[in-house]
């Protein structure tokens, strides 16, 4: 039996921020020895790091991962594409989504799932300023209503 047990290996803290979040998918990710035990070190960076679909094929650019040190010659580029792994079903899906709502693809986290490195993707669409002013502003009033709800207890 696998262990249902995640352990996050870096997170992309402002994609919430800045986009809205639809719909979030798993894939697996085709990774060289020395990529995994990098991102096993915390050796990973998905900040500006975006999926795209190239015929019947998802891939990752921008996604950072360091060099391992002990890999010497056999490490790889740190920012080349890699293959992300979906059912060609979820492909055809995600790219009509893409070409007919104007949405992107963008990783969220990537963490292991039992001894597989999987990557959190998510269809978003960009906030635009004003939208992330007002999300700041509602979350503040929601702040404030619970304050003056728990000093009423």
């Amino acid at each position: 039996m696998k262990s249902d047990s995640k352990k996050i290996l870096c997170t992309n803290a402002k994609a919430r921020h800045s986009y809205d979040i639809a719909e979030t998918f798993e894939a697996g990710i085709v990774l060289g020895g020395p990529e995994v035990k990098s991102l096993r070190n915390s050796g990973g960076n998905i900040k500006d790091s975006y999926a795209i679909i190239r015929q019947t094929e998802v891939f990752l650019n921008n996604l950072h991962i360091a060099p391992y040190a002990q890999a010497s010659i056999h490490n790889f580029d740190p920012t080349r594409p890699r293959k992300l792994l979906l059912h060609r079903r979820e492909i055809t899906r995600l790219s009509v989504k893409i070409k007919e709502k104007g949405l992107t693809l963008i990783p969220l986290r990537i963490y292991l799932k039992g001894s597989l490195i999987k990557v959190e993707l998510a269809l978003a669409k960009g906030k635009r300023i004003h939208d992330k002013k007002e999300a700041i502003k509602e979350r503040d009033i929601k702040r404030e209503l619970d304050r003056e709800v728990k000093s009423w207890r």
